[in-house]
């Protein structure tokens, strides 16, 4: 039972730190594609400030992957409660596996194009044309559909999850109904037996007053003939 809690307990955790990284991998998404230093041309230090936040969320997002790893760890040294939760570890296993490479692939798309600005940069070439930028919106679309697309199967999961549990549920329901069944039968078909127990039954307790009254006289006669 203490398992089982531990288990539920560690899941919880495992989709509210999904949720959260699922969310910061959407703003350093956009962060990596540029969004950031969309105003380059307004000041000299806007991209010095899209990089400090960058890497400040790149640090965030890579402690939050280590953190839910080790969740996903404990949550397998934990003992086997079915089927169920056999096949909710091994899709954690994979969401973490995807948001890994997520956030590997935008951390080399974001290095490349940083390389990409510096050759611009230093050839006199602008990096806000409408192709670039209409390349950097359609790739954060993309990424956007692909996080929702995530969403959608890991709901489709648990609802399968739901699915099967109920399905067990009934079947044992059903399993203890003809066992009830069965009971009622044998008590209706032998009347005499069940007679007979109750019987054995009273006679017991019958026996176990009497034994008891005659203790307690022994002992008071004892006790008598002591003080007397």
């Amino acid at each position: 039972m203490m398992g089982v809690s531990n288990y539920d307990v560690l899941r919880k955790q495992a989709r509210h730190l999904e949720n959260e990284i699922d969310l910061k991998l959407v703003a350093f998404s956009k962060i990596g594609a540029g969004t950031s230093t969309a105003h380059n041309t307004t000041a000299d230090t806007s991209p010095l400030l899209g990089e400090h936040v960058f890497d400040s969320l790149s640090e965030e997002i890579a402690q939050m992957l280590d953190r839910l790893s080790t969740i996903n760890e404990t949550m397998s040294e934990l003992p086997a409660t079915g089927a169920a939760a056999m096949h909710t570890l091994q899709r954690h296993r994979e969401i973490l596996q995807g948001y890994r490479q997520e956030f590997n692939k935008i951390c080399a798309n974001h290095t490349t194009r940083m390389e990409r600005e510096e050759l611009l940069r230093g050839s006199g070439l602008s990096t806000n044309s409408p192709t670039n930028s209409g390349l950097s919106r359609r790739d954060m679309y993309l990424k956007e559909s692909g996080h929702v697309a995530n969403s959608n199967q890991m709901i489709n999961d648990q609802i399968n999850i739901a699915i099967e549990t109920r399905e067990h549920l009934l079947s044992q329901r059903q399993a203890f109904k003809r066992l009830q069944t069965r009971f009622n039968d044998i008590s209706n078909r032998f009347p005499l037996i069940s007679s007979l127990i109750q019987r054995i039954n009273i006679k017991k307790k019958r026996d176990s007053l009497i034994l008891g009254a005659v203790i307690a006289v022994c002992v008071f006669l004892l006790l008598l003939y002591i003080f007397n």
